[in-house]
């Protein structure tokens, strides 16, 4: 069976050896609890099931979290805690010794004597048999307990306890008892609640022996889900999990696992932690000092970071996000797109099932220029968006509009007479005008009878050579991809293996490594086409429960009024892009604000210019806070005691006499300022602000990418 959103994905297998048939090789559990090895009897990997995951704010490393409160407590100084415990202990002991010893008289025995009968006392001191001697020995006790009781509550004792004592204790606290199988969630109790009891006990048996790990457990409740929903019916998820166990359900590619790990990933919650947030004042206090964990909750809103080159855009950010969506994908959760120049450190090759090596003769698979379309006009509007997508309107060529108009009168009446759409050397003579294709094709549509495709490649026609024709601009763009470097791509005529963006319905990963050096105006308008044809597929998906998401590393000329456009759209389609930018001046200036406010999580890395700190200054706005101002007066004596007094005390402390003025005001300050994020943001950190897909928000974070 395969698990829900884990079809064939249409020929879009791994471009690597196939794998020789027979049951697959039990998986290496490099994630199944953080920082433990692996053990053969599987008590790692329950650990790591078990451990606790609360629900947290955005961005909350939810893994073993411990919440803290919202506001910050007040904080005794180490010292000054221990002194005043220690002074209120030796305070008790002397009030205590000076009653024993009378030194402060009979009277605190006066309540005794109230609450006892007199024949209980003879003279002057207490019965001496043993009941009494026990009224007397527990009454002093109780006298003494409540002299520890007041002087504990002043010298703070609990404190004392709770910061430097009880720690100890937790520390060497016994390991918690098994859990309950309706609450062991390594028991399986939904599927125990439905009637699969012996599915449940066949994955409650390989999870105890070793041989399930964390991307298993997640698969297997992906599949569980699609049961659940009506897709897939019980039986044969039953079966498929009697028949394989932990291996049930497989991925098309029968990986399951990646064959490496940079990051730590929880895949029960989804995330991936991608450092620690800094226990810096400017940080919300139930922030600090707790790890960052993204997941597809708030990609889904999308990402953006920003900083110079060496920051850490690609290894702390770029890597750990698409090795997390690619865990996801393993397990039917997700489809993922990873773009990037070659060599760029994007991940291994065995860790994706697709990867297309633009310019690169030994590539097993090729792009389709087309995104897999058979609509003349979608193809022409994706098509005009990678071409002339970055140019403003006064350019010629500029009006998305009309270039897309220009490509769709050439588009139609090519597929209708060839079936297809052409290659790049094709449509390039086309739009130059040459008059041997276009002369081919009015032929070829007359004889058909295609009157309207006619009527199209007249108004092409008369449109060449007129001023304002944008044909030269498209021709010129399309030059670019007509280099013999890309001889052997964007093939049209069934020769290649084309990757289609069609195919995010599945659970795939892909890798499309573009021509950086050499081929920079090319990249840019492949990664602009990318990104095209991205939102336009996600938008059409049967199935969304799937996540869909764009890694762009470099996003520098993609930003474009239609990409915000579709930016924007891909929340409500279960998608998202991550993007990253050396500079905010790689965007357009008009379409800097709406970019980032398009996008949900925000990051500014640190090296930021003062000028890009402004953008993000801007779009994180203000915050009411308290703001203290402090004022010295000097003190004049009037009589001749005190100006003796005051002399005295300048000859001493050197300084006049002064009294303090402390004034508390609520101003409107930026939640971090330009030139904050310039010069205030340490080597390998970032701050970074975050948007759920349910619209929960985190405010501006420091975080520390490295730990």
């Amino acid at each position: 069976m395969d698990s829900d959103g884990m079809q064939d994905a249409r020929g879009t297998h791994a471009d690597r050896v196939p794998r020789p048939a027979g049951p697959p090789q039990v998986p290496p559990r490099p994630a199944q609890a953080p920082g433990t090895p692996p053990m053969p009897d599987g008590s790692a990997f329950l650990a790591w099931l078990r451990a606790p995951r609360p629900e947290a704010a955005p961005g909350v490393w939810r893994f073993g979290h411990r919440p803290r409160p919202d506001e910050e407590p007040e904080v005794v100084p180490t010292r000054q805690l221990l002194s005043g415990a220690l002074i209120a202990f030796l305070v008790g002991w002397l009030i205590w010794s000076l009653l024993q010893n009378g030194y402060l008289g009979d009277w605190w025995w006066v309540p005794l004597f109230l609450l006892t009968p007199d024949s209980w006392r003879g003279g002057n001191s207490a019965i001496g048999d043993v009941g009494n001697l026990f009224v007397y020995r527990s009454y002093q006790l109780l006298v003494a307990l409540g002299i520890m009781v007041a002087v504990g509550r002043l010298g703070r004792w609990s404190e004392v306890w709770r910061r430097f004592v009880a720690p100890l204790f937790r520390r060497r606290e016994p390991q918690q008892a098994a859990l309950e199988p309706q609450a062991d969630p390594a028991e399986w109790p939904g599927l125990r609640d439905a009637g699969a009891t012996d599915a449940a006990e066949r994955l409650a048996a390989e999870a105890r022996s070793g041989l399930m790990c964390d991307v298993d457990h997640a698969r297997i409740t992906r599949a569980w889900q699609g049961v659940r929903s009506g897709r897939h019916s019980l039986a044969t998820f039953t079966g498929a999990v009697l028949k394989d166990g932990a291996a049930a359900c497989l991925h098309p590619s029968g990986a399951r696992d990646l064959p490496g790990r940079l990051a730590q990933h929880d895949l029960v919650t989804g995330q991936v932690r991608l450092g620690t947030t800094a226990d810096d004042p400017r940080n919300p206090y139930s922030y600090r000092g707790t790890g960052l964990g993204v997941g597809p909750e708030l990609l889904c809103t999308s990402l953006l970071a920003v900083g110079p080159a060496g920051s850490g855009k690609t290894s702390g950010v770029v890597w750990p996000l698409a090795e997390s969506l690619c865990l996801h994908a393993l397990a039917g959760r997700a489809a993922v797109v990873v773009v990037g120049a070659a060599g760029a450190g994007l991940g291994p090759v065995d860790a994706y099932d697709v990867v297309v090596r633009v310019g690169n003769p030994e590539s097993v698979y090729d792009l389709d220029l087309y995104g897999g379309t058979t609509d003349p006009d979608e193809a022409a509007a994706v098509l005009a968006e990678a071409l002339v997508g970055d140019l403003t309107d006064p350019h010629p060529g500029g009006d998305h509009r009309r270039s897309t108009t220009v490509l769709a009168q050439l588009l139609g009446p090519y597929r209708a007479v060839h079936g297809r759409f052409p290659s790049v050397p094709e449509l390039r003579q086309l739009l130059d005008g040459a008059p041997g294709p276009l002369g081919a094709l009015r032929k070829a549509l007359t004889e058909a009878g295609q009157e309207s495709l006619l009527r199209e490649l007249d108004a092409r026609e008369r449109q060449l050579g007129q001023p304002g024709d944008v044909g030269g601009v498209l021709a010129d763009r399309v030059a670019l991809l007509d280099r013999p470097a890309f001889a052997g791509f964007f093939d049209t005529s069934g020769q290649s293996r084309p990757f289609s963006l069609r195919a995010l319905d599945h659970p795939v990963r892909v890798r499309i490594d573009l021509p950086a050096r050499g081929h920079a105006d090319a990249s840019r308008i492949l990664a602009r086409l990318v990104l095209a044809q991205f939102t336009a597929s996600v938008a059409v998906r049967e199935d969304r429960s799937l996540f869909a998401c764009l890694v762009l590393d470099d996003a520098t000329g993609v930003v474009t009024p239609e990409a915000v456009r579709g930016v924007q759209r891909l929340r409500s389609a279960n998608a998202g892009v991550v993007m990253t930018l050396r500079t905010l001046d790689d965007v357009p200036r008009p379409l800097r604000s709406p970019l980032l406010g398009a996008i949900g999580c925000r990051m500014a890395l640190s090296g930021l210019t003062p000028w890009d700190g402004q953008d993000f200054a801007e779009v994180w706005g203000k915050e009411w806070t308290e703001a203290t101002d402090v004022t010295d007066r000097q003190i004049i004596a009037e009589t001749p005691l005190g100006k003796t007094a005051h002399a005295l005390r300048r000859v001493i402390t050197g300084r006049a006499p002064t009294a303090r003025a402390v004034t508390v005001r609520q101003v409107e300050r930026e939640r971090w300022s330009a030139s904050d994020l310039a010069h205030a943001v340490p080597p390998g950190h970032a701050v970074l602000s975050l948007t759920s897909v349910r619209g929960e928000h985190a405010p501006p974070l420091l975080v520390d990418l490295r730990g």
